[in-house]
């Protein structure tokens, strides 16, 4: 009769964890792999790369969401070509901005522990289930983010049961809100976008529309805010942007962007502050 190993056992216990998160049972097994786990002293090192602007806007059927593409690293370029908005799933996507090595483990494991949870309880979480799974990981960081190593996410879905888009955003504890106005920015020049996003945004915005006032609000961020990136013609490094809607998510290509790009420049040849708010009495 053949002999199992003595570590039989412990094998059985991965496949048959009692828990459909992924986090908890790394958290169990393998505690090193979780980034906010892991050792650090009090001090942070030099040379550490930042994610900078996202900005994020419901339309009429859906919602935008778009990153510059710069890293930084004080006050260094460093790296130009950093996509800080990823698809979650077939109807949602995410935004990050802090501190990128924490930041992309963050989106590479809320990306696992959606897919981990489909395959264990057989089927989806909800969109309110996902953005609460994604608060408490924002919330395990929070040892690194009190040593200045902070993730701060945006997450955008379209959200079946409503029939609707939906925007959650979040702060360094974890505290998660939803954006009811419409719009959110998150990152180093958030507070630009936001005044962009202020003026700009409409409720009955098309999707065309929104991808313009999207890409309008990172321009204004890039003009004031020195770690965000402007679009790069001669690179051709152009924003990150994703369109969810109820038949999914998809991500523009570069070329699609770069035709809209070419039309805010054109626009701000003749009008260098970008366009105007109409105001209605």
């Amino acid at each position: 009769m053949a002999k199992f190993s003595d570590d039989r056992p412990h094998l059985l216990r991965y496949m048959y964890s009692p828990s459909s998160s992924i986090t908890e049972f790394l958290a169990e097994h393998k505690p090193e792999a979780l980034a906010w786990t892991r050792a650090a002293n009090n001090s942070v090192p030099d040379g550490i790369t930042h994610g900078t602007t996202i900005v994020a806007l419901k339309f009429a059927g859906g919602a935008v969401i778009a990153g510059d593409r710069q890293a930084t690293s004080g006050t260094s370029v460093g790296y130009r070509y950093a996509r800080k908005v990823y698809p979650v799933d077939a109807t949602s996507c995410i935004g990050v901005a802090g501190t990128s090595a924490l930041a992309f483990d963050m989106v590479r494991l809320f990306q696992l522990e959606v897919e981990h949870y489909e395959k264990i309880e057989g089927s989806s979480l909800s969109l309110v289930g996902r953005a609460n799974k994604l608060a408490g990981m924002v919330r395990q960081n929070l040892p690194m983010a009190m040593q200045g190593l902070a993730v701060v996410p945006v997450y955008v879905g379209y959200d079946d049961e409503s029939d609707s888009a939906r925007i959650f955003s979040y702060d360094p504890a974890g505290a998660m809100t939803e954006e009811y106005e419409g719009y959110h920015s998150i990152g180093s020049g958030s507070l630009f976008a936001m005044g962009s996003l202020k003026k700009l945004y409409a409720e009955d915005l098309g999707e065309d529309g929104a991808i313009a006032v999207a890409l309008e609000a990172l321009y204004d961020a890039a003009e004031s805010d020195t770690a965000t990136m402007l679009p790069d013609l001669g690179r051709g490094i152009f924003p990150t942007l994703h369109v969810v809607t109820s038949d999914g998510e998809r991500g523009l290509t570069d070329d699609e962007i770069a035709t809209v790009v070419q039309g805010i420049l054109d626009r701000r040849r003749r009008q260098p502050d970008g366009p105007r708010a109409s105001i209605t009495t």
